[in-house]
């Protein structure tokens, strides 16, 4: 049997409302799956994921107070030619359960969404109607995650994707945890999922890190 990834356990403690300690420290776990590192913040506390050594990673000079997410650290993280993605507000809420009100969807493997989705997740399933799709995968240290993406062929509708988010809802097993990461820049998505029950645990930035070049 395969031991969660222990990051994984900082996500699901926090969804009981149970957080890191108000200190201003680093935690150094290992690299994530999938080539992936990651830093996390909680309030006062953060948690980075690499294969570099804790020592190192502490020397450039880390906090719990926002210097994780700062770009010198995550661009060490990374490497000169690393990857390094957004940062995203880290959200979660629990399923309402059965029955599904979204079926799952055929022929959108083309989808940028869904490409994305598949880049940094595994068992990615995917679900829609004609307001949009949703995925819920196994994501960041093995949690499960949702995202969604809204068809506006005649731009905005007021209401379409909190109606979308809470039926995607209903794809996860009820009072269980779902996890979405959403750019704070996208306030109208942000405010939907929280106008669906999402609450704001933390913020997240994925990398994934230059290899050295095997010659």
């Amino acid at each position: 049997m395969v031991e969660p990834h222990p990051l994984l356990g900082y996500f699901l403690e926090a969804a009981e409302g149970r957080f890191p300690p108000v200190d201003g420290g680093v935690t150094v776990v290992p690299e994530l799956g999938r080539g992936l590192a990651g830093a996390v913040a909680f309030t006062g506390h953060a948690v980075v994921a690499t294969a570099r050594p804790a020592a190192e990673v502490r020397a450039q000079g880390p906090d719990g107070f926002g210097e994780s997410m700062g770009p010198d650290f995550l661009r060490y993280l990374a490497g000169p030619g690393g990857w390094i993605g957004c940062l995203d507000v880290t959200l979660v809420a629990r399923g309402s359960g059965g029955p599904a009100q979204l079926s799952p969807l055929d022929g959108a493997d083309g989808h940028p969404r869904v490409r994305h989705a598949r880049e940094l997740r595994t068992a990615v399933g995917v679900y829609g109607d004609a307001r949009g799709l949703v995925t819920i995968a196994q994501g960041l240290a093995g949690r499960r995650e949702l995202s969604v993406e809204l068809h506006l062929p005649d731009g905005p509708v007021p209401g379409r994707g909190r109606s979308l988010i809470a039926d995607a809802l209903s794809l996860v097993p009820g009072g269980e945890p779902v996890f979405a990461a959403v750019s704070p820049g996208n306030a109208r998505s942000l405010r939907a999922f929280l106008a669906c029950g999402f609450t704001p645990i933390g913020s997240e930035v994925l990398l994934r890190p230059q290899r050295p070049d095997p010659r």
